[in-house]
Parts: C-alpha cells; structure tokens; sequence
C-alpha cells in the first residue's frame, strides 16, 4: 500500500493527496470533474515540452486498493505564490509562460480541442443566482458586468483558472503552474484577469513587457477579475455554505465599486 497525505489546500473539484512523498493523486468530487481530468492526460504531455514552466504530466491510475480511479502526476516544485511577494521579474516570466500557452497549436499537435461548453450556462446561473443577492446599488452594474462577458471574444488554448494557487514558487523563483482541469478553449484574457489585476504593479509591468497585451485583453481580463468572486457565490450556493456565498459577495460587490482592496495581497 502507498503512503498518503493530504495536501496543504484541498481543491473544489479533486480529492488530491501525496503519494510516497513523490506523486499527487486526484480524484475527482463530482463526475462532470472527471471530463477534465482526462483532458490534463491528454493535453499535458503533448504540451509540456512547449512551455517555459513546469507543467503536471499526468496519467490516468484505474481503481485498485488504494483507491478509486484517479489521475497521476510526479510533484511539481514549489509552493503557491503569495502575491504581495512577485516581483517584475516573476511578471516577466508569466507572460512569457502565458505567451507561450496561448500561442498553442492544437490541431499541430493532432489533438481535438476541448471548448468552454459551459459558460453560457455559468453566466445565466450568475445573472439569476447572484445578481439578485447583489446590494440593490450595484445590480443594474452586476447585470451590465454578465452582458459584456456573453459578447463574443476571441478563442485559444487557456489554463481558466490562474492565481495564487495554482502558481508556484521554488527558491524565490517561479517554478510551475498547476490544476489545469479548467483549461480548453475559451477567451484568453481569462488567465490574465488575475495577473494584471490582482497583483502588484510591479509585477503587472513584467507581465505587459513579455505578453505584450493589447488595449481589449486588458479590458476582457478586467470582466474576467470582476466575475471571479461570483464562483464563489455559486460554489457556496451549490454546497449550502453560507460562508462562501458571503465571502463571495463581498469580493463581487469590492470589485465592481474598486474597493476591493485584496488584490496585492
């Protein structure tokens, strides 16, 4: 039998623990989660080699003694970031990791794409689920925010889900990204919301130099930032925690003000 641990911060959608000191497992707390940990089996080997950062290579374990089935992958190094420490040039290897994400060809490599199948549906949810908990002075803001993310953008290979914890840090030095179960094909300046948003400008400023953003993926990446903390919201909601759902509120409400004053912290 293997030793296990669990990990440090446990994830909303996988059941992950160390494996032997060397391996993390995950499996997944839903069955709509599993989808997307088989497409980090399929994406992330072919993808690993073309990007400047340690990745996940991971492989599916079927069901067996230790556990139910679940997917594989050896440590990546580092723990995760803490925002107040990036400096310009951590920003300047963002970018360039999130160049280099973007400017992914799947078709070149043989593999169908996967796409943002549910977002409409999450947006729809978001405008009937938590812009009536909105402060009545910010809804008609809350429902001007969710027409601008349903406008058409542009499409390329994403990780959907960049912050804090899933960037690491080894020695002071970025180390790698992790928890790509979000990752397809969907609006780029997804993974840029919290980069250019959430950090120090000194940080953002590296992140500009070597991804070179344009005026509108600054503007998509803003939409982006505002609506994270409504996943909150509907994770609490889904979960019957009130402590999300208020938490949640509170950093929608400070985001669509700017008076959300957690983003370098």
């Amino acid at each position: 039998m293997s030793v296990r641990e669990p990990v440090e911060v446990p994830g909303w959608d996988s059941h992950a623990e160390i494996v032997d000191e060397a391996f993390i497992d995950r499996a997944p707390r839903r069955p709509e989660v599993r989808d997307g940990l088989e497409w980090e089996c399929r994406l992330l080997p072919l993808i690993a080699p073309l990007l400047p950062l340690a990745v996940p290579v991971p492989y599916e374990v079927p069901a067996d003694a230790d556990g139910p089935w679940r997917v594989r992958h050896r440590t990546v190094r580092g723990s995760a970031a803490t925002p107040s420490a990036l400096t310009r040039s951590d920003g300047l290897v963002v970018g360039d990791f999130l160049r280099s994400l973007h400017d992914v060809d799947l078709g070149a490599l043989g593999l169908e794409p996967r796409v943002d199948s549910g977002l409409s549906a999450t947006l729809t949810r978001m405008e009937s689920e938590v812009v009536p908990l909105l402060p009545a002075a910010v809804r008609e803001q809350g429902v001007g925010l969710i027409a601008e993310a349903r406008c058409a953008t542009p499409s390329s290979l994403a990780h959907g889900d960049l912050g804090p914890a899933h960037l690491l840090v080894d020695a002071g030095r970025i180390s790698g990204v992790i928890d790509w179960t979000d990752s397809c094909l969907r609006d780029p300046a997804i993974d840029l919301a919290w980069v250019l948003n959430g950090t120090p400008e000194t940080f953002r400023r590296g992140v500009r130099e070597a991804y070179r953003p344009s005026d509108d993926d600054g503007r998509r990446a803003l939409i982006w930032h505002r609506l994270g903390p409504w996943h909150e919201v509907l994770h609490g909601v889904d979960r019957g925690d009130p402590g999300f759902v208020e938490s949640g509120l509170a950093g929608a409400v400070g985001r669509l003000t700017g008076s959300d004053d957690r983003s370098a912290s």
